[in-house]
């Protein structure tokens, strides 16, 4: 699988049907470990950048997609450039669809009760043929080993962990060897655009590739947040110039 690195994070240089290709394999596969999957965007590489335990997790990730325009353009600097953007939202969405198609089995962990319960109804709903394995909210801390019997008894085809990043990708990291699930991936507030808790940026602002811009607009308080996109901005563009 062709791959390009940008500040240290390897990703990958599949579109998203490419990816959903791939992932569909790792399903029918006889594998017995999760496949972990990254959506990073420039903090996720900010991130790991500057935390060497977060680090290791991206360099032992199975798959990294280019979840922001910020990546895009930065692998456009290096002249190796990804495909497309193949954000965690949309990836996801795109999972559920074949799940409906061939019938897969999810586990749905994370945000607040209420967001995932509503959540889960509503992919009950637009795609009936998948299984709902199983559910639980994201706060969980003294309840961990339950949460992962739990997990393990559904044995769902593909694990959506929507805690947040990094928090998502630590847990995941954390209990690798311990989940029986064919695919883990961290999908963010996924589930809550779902539930309609929070709103996506309207297409005119994702096609101007505004949409980190309309989040924080919506979500003032995201701006400590996006700190890291000039700071990204600026490592990506000399390290492209250094090679």
């Amino acid at each position: 699988m062709k791959r390009v690195t940008i500040l240290g994070v390897s990703f990958s240089k599949l579109n998203m049907e490419e990816t959903l290709n791939k992932l569909t394999n790792v399903v029918a596969s006889d594998s017995n470990k999760p496949y972990h999957v990254i959506t990073a965007n420039p903090e996720i590489v900010v991130g790991a950048d500057q935390d060497p335990d977060l680090k290791q997790i991206t360099d032992q990730a199975d798959l990294i997609t280019p979840d922001g325009i910020g990546i895009v353009i930065a692998s456009r600097w290096q002249g190796d450039p990804v495909a497309e953007r193949v954000a965690g939202y949309d990836l996801l969405l795109n999972l559920l669809e074949r799940g409906n198609e061939l019938g897969w089995s999810f586990f749905f962990l994370g945000t607040s009760e209420e967001a995932n319960q509503e959540a889960t109804a509503i992919i009950h709903e637009r795609y009936p043929n998948l299984i709902i394995a199983g559910r639980h909210h994201g706060f969980f801390k003294d309840k961990e080993a339950e949460l992962i019997e739990q997990i393990n008894e559904a044995r769902p085809d593909v694990l959506v962990v929507a805690l947040g990043a990094p928090r998502q990708e630590q847990w995941i990291f954390k209990q690798k060897e311990n989940l029986h699930t064919k695919i883990a991936i961290g999908v963010g507030g996924s589930l809550d655009v779902i539930a309609g808790k929070v709103k996506r940026a309207p297409i005119f602002w994702q096609k101007l590739n505004l949409e980190w811009f309309y989040r924080l607009v919506m979500q003032p308080t995201r701006w400590k947040r996006q700190l890291a996109l000039p700071k990204f901005a600026i490592k990506a563009y000399f390290e492209a110039k250094r090679k």
